[in-house]
């Protein structure tokens, strides 16, 4: 078995894993989202006067409706469909003021999913420097072959993967750094559960690090509960088939390219 899947298990088992891994992700729940106060009072007016299509509007200035509906989506992207949908308005209408307002309310300000926290965290911490070296633009990053990691969006981190290294997978990439004149790749996932989005979450880690002709080593920086050891599926997984590829906790990531 590959040496950092193999210390990323000990360490997930045997020590503050979880206390340590929220320095890393320190996802807060019950962090409401704030509602603007002409909105609200926007809302409030329409609510009142039974104003169906004035009040999709004010909601749609919001993050979250307070419905869940397959039609909300297209409204928010093409607003002048609300004047040419009376019927479609008026059932929508019909459940809002049978909820009221406080409800509206309540829905519209619920905290954001823990798994929309998650996406830029892994970018966060990397850029406080929590690897002993801050983050540089690609014209800072390709001067020299020092020591470096390359600052830039998960699309920009593929273009240069693709264009200097060979990486042609169609996903973009959490983690671009060089060391010891050698080039890393990889992707950053917390997978919080099992199944459904979050294996989707672990396949896409795997294609990254199985894809070929790449110049560059690949690694899988993966946490949660991977490391568990029962008989989840992604735990069989990376102590079976995918035993020796390069899977490591991020807490292990510096300790990893320090060995490079």
């Amino acid at each position: 078995m590959n040496e950092w899947i193999k210390l990323s298990i000990e360490y997930a088992n045997k020590k503050s894993y979880l206390d340590d891994l929220f320095d890393v992700y320190p996802i807060i729940s019950g962090s409401t989202r704030s509602i603007d106060e002409t909105i609200r009072n926007e809302i409030k007016k329409h609510f009142a006067a039974k104003n169906d299509n004035e009040l999709i509007r004010s909601l749609l200035k919001l993050e979250l409706f307070p419905i869940k509906d397959s039609y909300i989506a297209y409204l928010r992207n093409d607003k002048t469909a609300i004047d040419r949908n009376p019927q479609t308005i008026k059932r929508l209408c019909k459940e809002l003021y049978e909820m009221g307002l406080d409800k509206i309310f309540e829905r519209c300000s619920a905290p954001k999913e823990t798994n929309r926290q998650i996406g830029p965290m892994f970018r966060n911490w990397i850029k406080k420097g929590s690897l002993k070296i801050k983050p540089v633009k690609l014209e800072k990053f390709i001067e020299n072959d020092e020591d470096a990691i390359l600052d830039a969006s998960d699309r920009g981190m593929k273009d240069f993967a693709r264009q200097k290294l060979g990486y042609n997978h169609d996903k973009g990439l959490d983690f671009v750094g060089r060391f010891n004149k050698k080039y890393v790749i990889g992707e950053a996932k917390f997978l919080t559960d099992f199944g459904g989005h979050q294996k989707a979450q672990f396949n896409d880690a795997i294609r990254t690090i199985k894809a070929e002709g790449v110049k560059a080593i690949k690694i899988a920086i993966l946490d949660g509960v991977l490391f568990i050891k029962n008989h989840n599926e992604m735990h069989k997984l990376i102590i079976e088939e995918y035993k020796n590829e390069n899977i490591l906790s991020v807490l292990l990531l510096h300790k990893f390219l320090n060995q490079l």
